[in-house]
This record gives structure tokens, C-alpha cells and sequence, in this order.
């Protein structure tokens, strides 16, 4: 008997609330209080993709067969990152001097 062929689409709407279900319980956990707009950005897009399979419906947004726009999963990493405790902007670092080919130090 044939297995049938794993459903990629299902695969990664449950990835997709699988993330945002560890967002949610690692802030928990950390004890980190999300803003009032991050759980309802959890809350709504977790909403979506059990409803239509998908949290965006313009296909400009992101590719066909994944279940958050390049956007939304931006934001889930920022909010994951808080919930983490990691320092969520970019650490800038000075220019350092360019050394030329073959150039003594």
C-alpha cells in the first residue's frame, strides 16, 4: 500500500500555529506582558489561518503556499525575541580602518 504524499500546505499552517503558540507560551513563561497589540496580533492571526488556512489574502504579500505574509513573520520573531529577552534592534557597530591588499600593519 502507497503512502500518500505529505500535504504541504497543511504542514505549514500547522508550523504557523505551532509558532505562534510557542510565542505565546515562552513569554508566559519568561514572564514577559505582551502589549496589548502583540496578543491581539497573536490572537487574530492565529484566528485566520485556523479559518482560511492562510493570514493574508494579498498574494504579493508573500509566497503561495505559506500560511504568513514576509511581514507577519517578521513581527513574530520581533515578538519572540521580546519574549526571549533578547535586545530586539540592531546593534550598530563603528567603521573599522580598511586594510588594502598586501598593506603592513
Amino acid at each position: 500500500m502507497k503512502s500518500k504524499a505529505p500535504d504541504r500546505l497543511a504542514a505549514a499552517k500547522r508550523a504557523a500555529l505551532n509558532a505562534l503558540k510557542r510565542a505565546r507560551r515562552t513569554a508566559d513563561r519568561a514572564g514577559v506582558t505582551l502589549s496589548e497589540w502583540e496578543g491581539e496580533f497573536l490572537g487574530s492571526v492565529e484566528g485566520r489561518i485556523k479559518t482560511y488556512g492562510r493570514a493574508f489574502a494579498d498574494p504579493e504579500k508573500g509566497a503561495p503556499g505559506q500560511p504568513l505574509s514576509m511581514m507577519q513573520t517578521v513581527k513574530l520573531k520581533e515578538i519572540v525575541k521580546k519574549a526571549k529577552g533578547e535586545d530586539a534592534r540592531l546593534k550598530r557597530k563603528g567603521f573599522k580602518p580598511r586594510q588594502g591588499f598586501g598593506a603592513k600593519r
